[in-house]
């Protein structure tokens, strides 16, 4: 594959006697929308975390550019140019809008800001993500939508290569799925940030990412188009059980 910004090459983490990810191997273009999904527990958010520098793996290698990345901080490789949204937001409470969106703008190192200051990068990514007039509220008036805009925002204001998110559209309602949906395409399409996305909001995933790995018990198990994915009878095994195939019969 031409272009491969980051990889994870034979990951494996075990926390204890619980082996999380076992041998995984992902390769992710850059400028794709690349999907991770797979049933709870499958070591979806481990794999997110080791590629990020959070949690080592207990052997195997990560690549960020062609850089060995595994054991870095994961401050260091934020500033690098990798940054992760959570499912559940984690805002400053005590700060504002504009306030937690600077905090990724003076933490982050890749690239330059362009010549704009701190406070001009976050209002300029406030107004991409649709909160520019709310910039100077407490968080604390935010809705859950917008407070994971908001957590989507001080990542980018981080300015990364790779934003990797992890279920960031749990507990919205249909209508703000679509919005998330186009805001996902927006920051490939007009940022030209490579997205690694784990959801389980089928419907968005399918419907955005170009290609599709799933995980199950910590193994890649199917990789490919969100349709080749969707066919396959290991990942219809997986999601319903034993007998669920093609002919939708259980057994």
């Amino acid at each position: 594959m031409a272009d491969v910004i980051l990889e994870g090459k034979e990951i494996t983490r075990s926390f204890g006697g619980l082996r999380a990810l076992a041998g995984v191997n992902i390769a992710v273009a850059r400028g794709e929308v690349f999907g991770l999904i797979g049933p709870n527990g499958a070591g979806k958010s481990t794999l997110l975390s080791v590629l990020c520098g959070v949690c080592p793996p207990s052997s195997g290698r990560v690549l960020f550019r062609g850089r060995d990345t595994t054991s870095l901080e994961a401050h260091r490789v934020c500033q690098l140019g990798i940054s992760r949204v959570l499912q559940t937001p984690r805002p400053f409470e005590s700060m504002s809008v504009l306030e937690n969106v600077a905090v990724g703008a003076v933490f982050g190192g890749h690239g330059r800001l362009k010549n704009k200051s701190i406070a001009e990068q976050a209002e300029s990514i406030l107004r991409f993500v649709g909160l520019s007039d709310k910039q100077d509220f407490p968080v604390g008036r935010l809705t859950l939508q917008e407070k994971k805009l908001l957590e989507m925002a001080r990542a980018l204001a981080s300015r990364p290569e790779v934003l990797l998110l992890d279920e960031v559209m749990s507990g919205l309602n249909p209508t703000e799925i679509e919005e998330a949906m186009r805001l996902v395409q927006r920051v490939r399409d007009d940022l030209g940030v490579t997205v690694v996305w784990i959801e389980h909001v089928m419907k968005a995933i399918m419907g955005v990412a170009e290609r599709v790995m799933v995980l199950n018990y910590g193994q890649v198990i199917s990789l490919g188009s969100p349709a080749e994915v969707a066919r396959d009878e290991k990942v219809i095994e997986a999601y319903l059980g034993k007998g669920m195939g093609a002919t939708g019969t259980g057994g």
